[in-house]
């Protein structure tokens, strides 16, 4: 059973400080989670052949694009927060965490080059969070919050449209030219979904006003706000120990 409640106005509450979390974001952020796990499996299992997902644009196009627009929008919104609290100590603190997701983003890409190298994974989340992590404390300042509402609806609508074309160079992969024949297990390309970041940082304010007087009890919220909390390391680990599983125990991809 989940319990919502509402505390009093921010303006009635102690200031935030940097380390605080926000237990509400926590949550939509692992309930989240869970769905886009929840799918990345389903292809795995899909793509050795455990189960037959039938083809269409419902489930192989729209759900994904729904729950991987709220978690980066999420991300955009507790950037934006974060920004705030943490003043002149947010952008060391995001350039190294960059650097971290390099490395993590990196090793799935050697992973699944060995282990499924039919699918491998390119420029998955991990790489687009990289790539934008040097990007997001310049985008989080306050003279730039115009920049992001309007530059980030022409990202999405410069992505979408790149998504409807194919073509016969593999070198922009990163940033949405999808090469011809291309598979893989994970592709966030920078367009449409730094549109999607952009965004987040931008209404970010009016997300953290909204949600920082929310509190939510429950075992359910409890699960939840743990898997929002610790969201980066359950995405890094949740793909290969399916894999290796999958690997161990016999089957071969094909």
């Amino acid at each position: 059973m989940v319990v919502v409640r509402a505390e009093p106005p921010l303006q009635e509450r102690p200031r935030l400080h940097a380390a605080d979390r926000i237990q509400a974001i926590d949550f939509a952020r692992g309930a989240n989670l869970a769905l886009m796990v929840l799918f990345n499996y389903s292809v795995t299992l899909d793509y050795f052949g455990l189960v037959s997902i039938p083809a269409g644009p419902l489930y192989w196009t729209l759900y994904p694009a729904l729950i991987a627009s709220a978690f980066i929008f999420i991300s955009g919104a507790v950037a934006r927060f974060a920004s705030q609290k943490r003043g002149k100590n947010f952008a060391p603190g995001y350039f190294a965490r960059g650097l971290r997701l390099v490395v993590f983003a990196a090793a799935i890409t050697g992973f699944t080059l060995l282990f499924v190298p039919k699918a491998a994974v390119l420029f998955g989340i991990l790489h687009f969070f990289a790539f934008t992590s040097f990007l997001v404390p310049l985008l989080a300042k306050r003279d730039w919050m115009n920049m992001n509402l309007v530059g980030g609806l022409l990202a999405i609508a410069a992505g979408l449209l790149l998504q409807v074309a194919r073509f016969d160079f593999p070198y922009l992969l990163w940033l949405g030219f999808v090469p011809n024949n291309f598979f893989t297990l994970d592709y966030f390309p920078v367009l449409p979904w730094v549109g999607v970041l952009m965004l987040g940082i931008y209404f970010g304010k009016k997300v953290v006003e909204k949600t920082a007087k929310i509190r939510i009890s429950g075992r359910a919220a409890g699960f939840f706000s743990f898997l929002g909390r610790n969201s980066l390391a359950i995405y890094l680990v949740h793909q290969p120990v399916l894999v290796l599983l999958l690997l161990v125990m016999g089957f071969r991809t094909p």
